[in-house]
C-alpha cells in the first residue's frame, strides 16, 4: 500500500511539470485607423504597438491544446475591422497549471474593444478610443492618448497617458492615474474603486470640478484651487473648473497631487 501511495503522487507531480503547451498566430493587413475587437472567457490580453498597416496576434496555451478539442479561436476581418474571440473549454479537474496569453501589436491610432472573463488587460502606446474589461484581473496602460474606459470586477487599475475622457473603475482594488500635459475634460470623468485607494496625479492647469469622497479614509489635495471639505469629502474648483472630476473609494484614501 505504500508503494501504490507513493507512485501516484510521483504520477501527479510529473504531469504537473508537463503541462501541454500549444500556439496559434494570425497576421491583418489593415489601413487608416482600424477597429479591434477582442472577446475572451480567460486569458491574459496585452495589446501594444507594433507596424502602421497591420494587426499581428499570437496566442500561447498551457495545459490546453488549441483545435475543436481544446481552446478554439474565432477570428474575421471587414475591411479595417478585426475581430478575435477566444472559445476556452471548461475545466476539467486536473494538477497540471492551466494558462492562456494572448499577445497583439497594432498601429498606434487604434479603436479597441477587449473584455476578457477571468485575466489581467495591458494596454501600450495606443492612440485612440480604447475600452478594457475584465471579469477579474487587473488593468493597466502605459503611454496612452485619448479616451480610456476601463472596468475590471477584481483587481487593480493603473494607467498614464494623455487623456480627453477617463473613466476608470473596479469593485476591489486600487486605481492610479498619471494624467499627462494636454489632457483635458471633454466630459464628465469618474475614477472609483469599492475597496482600495485612489492615487490621481494631474498637470496644473487642468481645468475641472473636483468631487471626491471615501466611506473610510483620508482626503489629500494638493493642488491650487478653492476647495471646501467634509469629514469625508472635499471639493475644489481647478483653474476656473470644468467638467466634473469625480473620485470614489467605499473603503481607502484618496490622494490628489500635481505632476
Amino acid at each position: 500500500m505504500m508503494l501504490r501511495t507513493v507512485f501516484t503522487i510521483g504520477a501527479i507531480a510529473l504531469a504537473s511539470h508537463t503541462a501541454w503547451a500549444d500556439e496559434w498566430t494570425k497576421h491583418w493587413s489593415v489601413s487608416g485607423k482600424p477597429e479591434l475587437r477582442v472577446s475572451t472567457g480567460d486569458a491574459s490580453v496585452v495589446v501594444e504597438v507594433g507596424s502602421d498597416h497591420s494587426i499581428d496576434a499570437r496566442l500561447t496555451t498551457i495545459g490546453y491544446p488549441i483545435g475543436v478539442t481544446g481552446v478554439r479561436i474565432e477570428e474575421r476581418q471587414v475591411g479595417d475591422k478585426v475581430q478575435i474571440d477566444v472559445k476556452v473549454p471548461s475545466m476539467h479537474w486536473s494538477f497540471s497549471n492551466h494558462s492562456i496569453h494572448l499577445e497583439i501589436h497594432v498601429p498606434r491610432e487604434l479603436i479597441a474593444d477587449l473584455h476578457t472573463g477571468d485575466g489581467s488587460i495591458s494596454l501600450r502606446g495606443l492612440h485612440g478610443a480604447l475600452r478594457a474589461d475584465s471579469g477579474d484581473g487587473s488593468i493597466r496602460g502605459e503611454d496612452l492618448d485619448g479616451t480610456l474606459d476601463a472596468n475590471t470586477a477584481d483587481g487593480s487599475v493603473h494607467v498614464t497617458g494623455r487623456f480627453d475622457k477617463l473613466q476608470l473603475h473596479t469593485h476591489d482594488g486600487s486605481v492610479e492615474a498619471v494624467v499627462r500635459e494636454g489632457s483635458h475634460l471633454d466630459d464628465d470623468w469618474r475614477i472609483q474603486t469599492g475597496d482600495g485607494s485612489v492615487h490621481v496625479r494631474v498637470p496644473k492647469t487642468l481645468a475641472a470640478d473636483l468631487e471626491a469622497h471615501t466611506g473610510d479614509g483620508h482626503i489629500s489635495v494638493d493642488l491650487p484651487g478653492t476647495s471646501s471639505r467634509g469629514e469625508h469629502s472635499a471639493q475644489a474648483q481647478l483653474n476656473g473648473g470644468g467638467h466634473a472630476l469625480v473620485l470614489r473609494t467605499g473603503d481607502g484614501s484618496i490622494t490628489v497631487s500635481s505632476l
